[in-house]
Formats: structure tokens, sequence, C-alpha cells
């Protein structure tokens, strides 16, 4: 069994695809976090997918098609934790000023940082926080 410091794999970046229920909505929802599209995925008057770079972090979406139905739920038993070494609360006023919701205003962490929680529209929890 591998150890966190004996693994087998050594894994320099993760970046998640996010399937979601409105591609155009998510992109600018992350956007307003920050991110900037690096690539874009299209069929004519149909956006796909975006891979979305903020720092060293990257963030797939793609369009759910709904072959699983439309009331599926999204982001359940799931959350992005997003670290940085930026000040929190400026990111967080940024976030509220480009007209997004919080689920908390800036708070301290037990492990001596500071963090804000918001939730993409398609239901995915994040955590933007700062590094300890």
């Amino acid at each position: 069994m591998a150890t966190a410091t004996g693994s087998t794999l050594q894994a320099k970046l993760i970046s998640p695809t996010l399937t979601v229920n409105d591609v155009k909505q998510s992109t600018k929802f992350f956007e307003n976090l920050g991110f900037a599209v690096t690539e874009r995925w299209d069929e004519p008057g149909q956006p796909l997918g975006v891979m979305l770079q903020a720092g060293g972090a990257s963030i797939g979406l793609s369009q759910d098609d709904w072959k699983k139905g439309r009331d599926r739920q999204k982001g359940v038993g799931m959350r992005l934790y997003i670290g940085t070494t930026q000040n929190v609360d400026q990111l967080a006023t940024r976030a509220k000023a480009a007209g997004l919701k919080l689920d908390s205003e800036p708070y301290d962490t037990e492990w001596k940082t500071r963090a804000f929680d918001v939730t993409e529209p398609s239901g995915f929890k994040i955590t933007i926080a700062s590094e300890a």
C-alpha cells in the first residue's frame, strides 16, 4: 500500500473537469472568481466545454448532454479546495463586486488560514483559502 511519502504516483497537477448545466453560466462564474479561459470547444451555436486557468490551477467545464436526465444533481459529496497566497478578503470582495453570492464571508479556519466558500451554478462547492 502506498503512503503519502512513498506513493508510486508522483503527481504534479490535478485538473478536474466538471459536467455543468450551463457551460456559459459556469464559465462566467469562474471568470468572476479570477479564472481565465485558455481553451474552448464549440459546435455551431453550442458551447461544449472550456478549460480555465488561474495561476497553476486549471479546471475543465463540459456541457451536460442530459443523457442521465435533467434532474441529475451535481456536486454531491465533493468540494474543490483552491489554495492561494493572495489576500482572501480582497478576493472575496472582488468576487462579490463581480456579482457572485458567497456562501460564507471570509473566516479564520482551525488550520490558521483564511477562507471563503461559494457554490458554482450547477451546485459544485468551492472553498478558496490562504495557504498555512
